[in-house]
């Protein structure tokens, strides 16, 4: 835990939150500042700043819970689609450094830009020597 950090405040009960499932190794609450109704947050209860940092089981185990709780996101709001996003580090516009996966319903004409751009062709060459070095580390 991480005595600056306002996730590991929320997990601990320091600062209050709106819980709709908790296990012994992650929290899901409601975001205080909705994007649109029923966003989401899904933290690991111990404090880890970036994918980079994080066990990969413990991610594993937070993909699994977002996963079971869009499920009933879709049963309970009825949204038309819906945005799962975790950010990593400044440039990755990431705000609290905890580790944390938001799921965000979406509906057709909400007018919501979360992540906006035009696909632009890649250097083939570039990308295939990328992925021979992704491969190798590997």
């Amino acid at each position: 835990m991480s005595e600056d950090c306002i996730f590991c405040k929320i997990v601990r009960g320091i600062i209050p939150s709106t819980k709709v499932y908790e296990d012994d190794k992650a929290l899901a609450f409601m975001d205080i500042a909705p994007l649109n109704k029923g966003h989401l947050l899904v933290v690991p209860k111990d404090h880890v700043e970036t994918i980079v940092d994080i066990d990969p089981q413990l991610y594993g185990h937070l993909a699994s819970l977002i996963c079971r709780l869009a499920k009933v996101v879709q049963a309970e709001v009825r949204p038309h689609g819906m945005n799962v996003m975790q950010l990593n580090g400044k440039a990755g516009n990431q705000v609290v450094p905890h580790v944390h996966l938001h799921l965000v319903p979406r509906w057709e004409g909400d007018e919501l830009t979360i992540c906006a751009w035009e696909p632009v062709m890649g250097n083939k060459d570039e990308i295939s020597a990328t992925a021979d070095s992704i491969r190798k580390a590997l």
